[in-house]
C-alpha cells in the first residue's frame, strides 16, 4: 500500500470513474486531503502526546515510495503513479542537459536559473493527473497550499487540473480548505510544509519541531471540527525524516569523483551518471555497509522505483546509492546551504518510508 493509492481510493467514493478503492476507505461526497510535509509515521507515533487529535485516529501506515523525497511523493499523490511510472524521480535529477531541481523547477546549481521554458513541466510529466481526470468527471477539484505553488513548475507536472487557492497561513489554509468541500462531489487538496522546514533546520526531535507538531495537530482539528456533515478528513504525509549522522563530503573526497559525469539526488540518496564502469566497486568499497549501492538495473529489478517507463530509466542514473542508517553525502561547497541541513530524507530506511493514513469521518446529520 503506497502513496500513489491515496487520492484514487479518496476518488471512488466521489465516483470517479477509474478511481480504485484498494485502500478500503470510507466513501464520502465532500473531501478533504491534508498533506503534512515530514510528518513520518515513526515521529507521530512517538510523539503521539504532542498531537492529540491525530493519535486519536485509527492508526495506519502506508508507504512514502522511492526516492522518499517530496518531489516525488507530490508527484505519486497527483498522478497515482510510483516514481518509475511518472519519472519524478527525485529532489534533482538529470532530464537530458540539465540536473533539475524538481521543488523550484531551476537548473539544480543555479536556483535563479528557471527552467519552466525549456523543461516544460507539462512535457517533464505528461501523464494526466488525478486532479484532472476528477474534473473532468464532474467534481469540484480544489488546491489550498502556500501562495508562491501557484504557478510553479512542479504544480503544474504534477497537481494541475484543480482550482488554486493561495494560503497564506494556518487560518487561511484551514479555512481554503473547508470552503472548497461546501458543495455536493468535491475534492480539496491542502498542503503544509513547515513541519518538513523545521525538522531540516533543527531536526525532528528538536523543541522546535515538536511544538510545530503540535500547531500541525491544532489545524488539522479545526478543520475537521468546520467540514460539513458526511465529510470525510484524510491525514497524510510524503516521508519522514532523520537526524543526520555521519556526513560523507564528495566535494573532498577525490575518489569519489572519479568517472563520475554528473551526482544528482540529494544527501540521502544519490545518482550518479558515470563515464566509467569502476564508479560501482568505488562506490561500494567506500562507503561500506553505509549504504546500498546499486546499478540502475539492479535497483529497477529491485522493485525500488515500482514500474519503471521509458521516461523515468536515463533520470535515474546508472549508479543509485540509498545511504542506511542516518548516513549522508553532502556536497559541502557545490549544495552548502543542503549540506548543513540536520534533518533528512530521502533513502530506504522506515523513518523516511513509512507513513500516516488517518482519516476522520464527519457524521451525518
Amino acid at each position: 500500500m503506497t502513496i500513489a493509492e491515496v487520492v484514487p481510493s479518496l476518488l471512488s467514493g466521489l465516483d470517479v470513474p477509474g478511481a480504485d478503492n484498494t485502500l478500503g476507505l470510507p466513501r464520502a461526497r465532500r473531501v478533504v486531503l491534508l498533506l503534512v510535509d515530514g510528518l513520518g509515521h515513526e515521529l507521530l507515533r512517538a510523539h503521539a502526546s504532542h498531537a492529540p487529535f491525530l493519535s486519536s485516529l485509527p492508526d495506519r501506515t502506508i508507504d512514502a515510495g522511492f526516492p522518499s523525497s517530496t518531489a516525488t511523493s507530490l508527484a505519486s499523490i497527483g498522478t497515482g503513479m510510483q516514481s518509475g511510472e511518472h519519472g519524478i524521480v527525485g529532489y534533482t535529477f538529470e532530464v537530458g542537459d540539465e540536473v533539475l531541481n524538481s521543488l523550484t523547477w531551476t537548473r539544480a546549481s543555479e536556483r535563479d536559473h528557471d527552467l519552466r521554458r525549456t523543461l516544460v513541466p507539462e512535457v517533464v510529466q505528461p501523464h494526466p493527473t488525478l486532479f484532472e481526470r476528477a474534473a473532468a468527471a464532474g467534481v469540484a477539484v480544489s488546491t489550498v497550499a502556500p501562495l508562491l505553488q501557484r504557478s510553479s513548475g512542479l504544480t503544474r507536472a504534477v497537481l494541475r487540473g484543480s482550482w488554486f487557492r493561495g494560503a497564506a497561513g494556518f487560518g487561511d489554509l484551514a479555512l481554503g480548505a473547508v470552503a472548497a468541500v461546501e458543495q455536493d462531489r468535491s475534492f480539496c487538496y491542502a498542503y503544509h510544509a513547515d513541519l518538513d522546514t523545521i525538522g531540516h533546520i533543527y531536526g525532528p526531535d528538536s523543541e522546535e519541531w515538536l511544538l510545530q507538531l503540535e500547531f500541525v495537530d491544532s489545524l488539522a482539528a479545526r478543520i475537521a471540527s468546520r467540514m460539513p456533515a458526511g465529510s470525510l478528513l484524510a491525514v497524510t504525509a510524503d516521508h519522514g525524516m532523520v537526524t543526520a549522522g555521519e556526513r560523507i563530503d564528495f566535494d573532498t573526497e577525490p575518489l569519489l569523483w572519479q568517472g563520475v559525469r554528473v551526482i544528482a539526488g540529494e544527501p540521502r540518496v544519490r545518482y550518479l551518471h558515470t563515464e566509467s564502469d569502476e564508479v560501482l566497486s568505488v562506490w561500494r568499497e567506500f562507503l561500506g555497509g553505509r549504504a546500498d549501492v546499486l546499478t540502475r538495473d539492479e535497483a529497477v529489478d529491485a522493485g525500488w522505483f515500482g514500474p519503471v517507463s521509458p521516461l523515468a530509466v536515463d533520470r535515474i542514473g546508472d549508479v543509485v546509492v540509498a545511504m542506511k542508517d542516518a548516513h549522508v553525502v553532502v556536497r559541502s561547497q557545490a549544495e552548502p546551504v543542503l549540506s548543513s541541513l540536520t534533518g533528512f530524507h530521502g533513502s530506504r530506511t522506515r523513518a523516511e518510508l513509512a507513513i500516516p493514513l488517518l482519516v476522520h469521518s464527519v457524521p451525518s446529520v
